[in-house]
């Protein structure tokens, strides 16, 4: 996994770009290019929805060589369906965390953390989408994270880690990030746990062509809410079991390392990589005290809005076996 800093988009996010973008054309272009926005449309939801990230996106485009593919995709209006499974929680006390484990094909990870300061507010998370987020936190103190919703099907907005990006980019406090997930169209049905160093925890669930729906549970995983929709999809990713267990573990008040050894072990912790539903990380947010930490069963990494470059090897395993 690599760690960058770099305040605005350069040289490391070009490397990034030149590395990855095969695959993310791949993926983008997966349903065929005809069924993605032309690029006058993905300009102009950013202008309308966005228009804080507009000068960034633009930066980034002339980093991809004006590729009006990559532009496209780069605005994450309307992209290809994206489904990790996940768990996350918000601890208060003894000091205020938020805890997640990433759910997912290995094959589909970035592996990048991202320190950055676009506009205002310094920001890091996890890299997704090549300026997406999938959990991140910024210098005021929010930090959100993202699980699937478990509803199925698609719409007009933006992805997921895109919005991610823009409620740490524009938002200090869980009010202003509601009011901004209550204009925001997004494309999939997903569940974002947001802290704020007020203590104010609450879990949204987005989803196309739906009313944002707040729950005051500091928790979520792969449904809407306590009950799901669709417990058939429920069923396959264990989102009721592995809801209980967060519950069970809430309110037993851990520490930060009770928290993440219980994250580390079933039914929170998945190894099932090949078909999609492998803990790939389990990430600790401290806001308070700008700290993000990343763990594995055997190793761990630490990080700040300041650490230098840097990058850690980590193994995933599955039945026995190591997968990368």
């Amino acid at each position: 996994m690599y760690g960058i800093r770099e305040d605005t988009p350069g040289t490391r996010w070009q490397l990034l770009f030149e590395a990855t973008w095969p695959a993310y054309r791949r993926w983008y272009a997966s349903e065929g290019l005809d069924r993605r926005p032309d690029l006058a449309t993905c300009q102009a939801a950013l202008r309308q929805h966005m228009p804080e990230l507009v000068a960034t996106w633009e930066q980034l485009v002339v980093l991809a060589g004006d590729d009006e593919v990559a532009a496209r995709m780069l605005s994450l209006w309307d992209p290809p369906a994206f489904e990790p499974g996940c768990a996350q929680l918000v601890l208060q006390h003894p000091q205020r965390l938020l805890i997640r484990n990433y759910d997912y094909s290995p094959a589909l990870f970035e592996q990048v953390v991202y320190s950055s300061r676009f506009a205002r507010r310094r920001v890091i998370g996890t890299g997704d989408c090549l300026w997406g987020l999938l959990d991140g936190m910024n210098d005021d103190g929010l930090v959100v994270s993202f699980t699937f919703g478990g509803r199925p099907g698609s719409g007009p907005g933006f992805g997921i880690s895109l919005v991610v990006r823009y409620l740490l980019e524009v938002c200090a406090t869980v009010q202003s990030a509601r009011a901004v997930l209550e204009r925001l169209p997004v494309a999939q049905s997903y569940n974002l746990t947001i802290s704020d160093r007020g203590g104010e925890t609450v879990t949204a669930f987005v989803a196309p062509g739906s009313p944002v729906a707040f729950f005051d549970t500091p928790l979520a995983t792969n449904h809407r809410g306590l009950v799901p929709e669709h417990p058939e999809r429920a069923l396959v990713l264990n989102s009721v079991g592995r809801q209980d267990e967060l519950m069970r573990l809430a309110q037993s008040a851990p520490d930060a390392q009770r928290a993440t050894e219980a994250f580390l072990r079933r039914p929170l912790h998945n190894e099932a990589y090949s078909r999609g539903f492998g803990t790939l990380y389990t990430a600790v947010y401290l806001p308070d005290a700008g700290v993000l930490e990343y763990h594995w069963p055997r190793s761990s990494w630490r990080r700040s809005f300041t650490s230098p470059d840097a990058s850690v090897d980590f193994i995933l395993t599955e039945a026995g076996r190591g997968v990368a």
